[in-house]
């Protein structure tokens, strides 16, 4: 898993070349469709996620996420739904996959080559994007991500060059120079990171729908690379709910206890374009925190492009659940809890 989050910017490059290769820009600049919905499950569906804020409040048509069998009622012809599977087995997607082309939808698919998702495609005469993804779904993520933003770009829904993605590829492979195993850890700021997350229970906020995005990912990261619990949230909805926790048991910590006690631990996953209020509001949650001894980490995007600043936080979050995960001993590869429940729900 280390492995693969180190070759994060190698997948930005592969990526792009086979988005290009499968001629999206050609194929797919054509569509008018009325609305964007992504099919997914897990590290797969995190693409369409991804999509959705690199488009951010600008984008000229709705651009969803749909994580089940069934898409919503609204989806019909006129609309581009873009299915994608790291295995290109996945159930329910394939079942969303299957019902769009019976409701006769335009349909893009993303997944490994010789599977049954790419069968659907090409029986639909629809574009397929084979993708050469090694390992689990979330250790693809830009693999996958990429040609999604290759077809927005057709689309004309976000600005993404080639010179882009080159961008993307250097800050993931800047990330990946600082957070080397070799790396001392208060110089690396993903095992900083995941000692600050140690021992806590994170309760992860995003300050804009962007970072929202890279704290979900680093919620599910943290479960399942370090089989570990988090809490995720955005601003400023979290301050009408998840802020009360700072009244809660978690937060309260025993000076006495000859054992520590996992307390809570307040993540900003910040994002350089925040609405004034919710700098305001991101400020004064600190404060807050701080004043109930509820201690508080801060990851900051980096970058001008939406893509670029997305990739700044996803790369150290992804190493921080690595580590954490190392740091317990914990293998992060094997999802044997998920393989356990497949296991029950085919009997």
């Amino acid at each position: 898993m280390l492995l693969a989050v180190a070759a994060s910017a190698a997948q930005v490059r592969t990526g792009h070349r086979v988005a290009v290769e499968a001629g999206l820009p050609g194929r797919v600049g054509q569509y008018r469709p009325r609305a964007v919905v992504v099919v997914g499950m897990g590290g797969s569906a995190i693409a369409g996620d991804i999509l959705a804020a690199v488009a951010g409040r600008g984008a000229p048509l709705p651009i969803v996420t749909v994580r089940s069998y069934q898409l919503p009622g609204w989806v019909g012809a006129a609309d581009l739904v873009i299915a994608v599977s790291c295995s290109g087995r996945t159930e329910e997607t394939l079942s969303a996959t299957t019902e769009a082309v019976r409701r006769g939808c335009r349909l893009l698919a993303v997944g490994s080559a010789d599977s049954p998702l790419e069968a659907i495609a090409r029986q639909a005469s629809a574009p397929f994007v084979p993708v050469p993804a090694v390992g689990q779904p979330r250790a693809n993520v830009w693999l996958l991500t990429v040609p999604l933003i290759v077809a927005a770009s057709a689309l004309g829904l976000v600005r993404a060059e080639a010179s882009l993605f080159e961008e993307v590829a250097v800050t993931l492979e800047a990330i990946a120079h600082r957070c080397r195993p070799s790396s001392e850890s208060f110089i690396n700021p993903g095992k900083t990171l995941a000692m600050e997350l140690a021992e806590s229970v994170p309760m992860i906020w995003g300050t804009s729908p962007l970072a929202a995005v890279a704290g979900y990912r680093l919620a599910c990261q943290l479960n399942e690379n370090a089989k570990y619990p988090a809490v995720f949230g955005e601003l400023p909805e979290a301050n009408h709910n998840q802020v009360v926790a700072f009244d809660g048991p978690f937060a309260q910590r025993d000076i006495f206890s000859d054992e520590p006690g996992r307390g809570l631990r307040l993540v900003l996953v910040r994002d350089s374009e925040e609405h004034p209020q919710v700098t305001r509001r991101r400020e004064a949650s600190a404060r807050l925190a701080h004043e109930r001894d509820v201690p508080v980490s801060e990851l900051a995007a980096e970058g001008e492009h939406p893509l670029v600043r997305m990739a700044s936080l996803i790369g150290i979050a992804d190493y921080a659940s690595v580590y954490l995960a190392l740091g317990y001993g914990i293998d992060p590869t094997p999802v044997s809890a998920i393989t356990e429940l497949k296991a029950r729900i085919a009997e």
